[in-house]
């Protein structure tokens, strides 16, 4: 009876440190209220999962971000959405640890990821991302792009929500050794953007696919080149004794292959049946409606997607057939 006693008072005292983290944390940004859970993944591994949705729904939170804790301290893939959501992971982050957060790798240059970067920043941690990055923020379309989420995802982006310049522009493959971990950093360049990364976490085998993998829904195509990513595809299923993927949208897939075979099937398929019309002079319009897509018709996302994706690898192949 005394030791049910005791371990009851030592798990209250827990919970009651967990809690009292969790209220002590300073927050400087407009509180985000949306539903975050840090899921861990391994020893070293944890990782919150967006929402399915387009791009301003569930106050930006729709994108995957992974925290990896070391024995030198912390790193963190992806800055997720806005600094709101970057605080509320952080807050999460501290309930587990108390290790600095000691970099920020980006996996790509989209907004539903980099907007919370300046959090980590501020932090003093060192910010990664792909050589290519550059020419993005140096672009009318990231002015734009924060300008527009300013609007339609007030208050969590704001006026002092700003573009966050990498320390470290990566333009090969590298490793970082952080005491009892191992990351390999891998440089694809274009990609599912207009440079990727994904990393490996050893020894727990967890990969680390940005928006290269989408799990469970149809990936967002974009500006994307789809040859490349459908090539880098094929070579990451050839990868031996991966035991979990997080990619950069959609749940923890605890069998990789299974998860890099939807992106790129979807990829294959695109560009198989779009290439033959586009060989054949078919308008956009025609070719699309004559496509048999049930094979991801019922994939979360596809309503809103498949359409915009389809007239971007239709408008590739073209140039791809001109450019032969």
């Amino acid at each position: 009876m005394i030791k049910k006693i005791l371990f009851s008072h030592v798990l209250f005292l827990l919970m009651l440190s967990l809690n009292l983290n969790a209220a002590e944390f300073a927050f400087k940004y407009p509180r985000s209220t949306v539903e975050m859970e840090l899921q861990k993944v391994s020893e070293h591994v944890y990782y919150v999962q967006g929402a399915t949705g387009v791009a301003t729904d569930n106050q930006g939170f729709i994108s995957n971000a992974t925290v990896i804790i070391g024995e030198k301290g912390i790193t963190i893939i992806d800055g997720l959405g806005s600094p709101s959501l970057a605080e509320q992971l952080l807050s999460l982050v501290r309930n587990i640890s108390d290790q600095p957060v000691i970099r920020v790798i980006t996996t790509h240059y989209h907004a539903d990821h980099i907007y919370g970067l300046q959090v980590f920043e501020d932090l003093g941690a060192k910010i990664y991302a792909p050589f290519g990055v550059d020419e993005y923020l140096n672009s009318q379309g990231a002015a734009d792009r924060i300008e527009e989420r300013r609007f339609s995802l007030d208050p969590w982006v704001n006026e002092n929500t700003r573009l966050v310049y990498p320390d470290v522009l990566i333009e090969e493959s590298f490793v970082i050794n952080d005491g009892d971990i191992k990351l390999t950093i891998n440089y694809l360049g274009k990609a599912h953007s207009d440079a990727d990364l994904t990393i490996l976490v050893e020894p727990d085998q967890v990969f680390i696919s940005g928006d290269v993998i989408f799990e469970g829904r149809i990936p967002f195509v974009g500006d994307s080149d789809s040859k490349a990513w459908l090539e880098t595809l094929n070579e990451m299923a050839g990868k031996k004794g991966i035991k979990a993927l997080v990619p950069g949208h959609g749940a923890l897939a605890t069998d990789p292959l299974q998860a890099i075979k939807l992106t790129r099937d979807y990829l294959a398929y695109l560009r198989l049946h779009l290439g033959e019309g586009v060989e054949e002079m078919m308008s956009f319009d025609e070719l699309y409606d004559s496509i048999d897509w049930a094979p991801f018709e019922n994939l979360p996302a596809f309503e809103l997607g498949n359409r915009i994706n389809a007239y971007q690898v239709f408008l590739a192949l073209e140039k791809e057939l001109l450019d032969n």
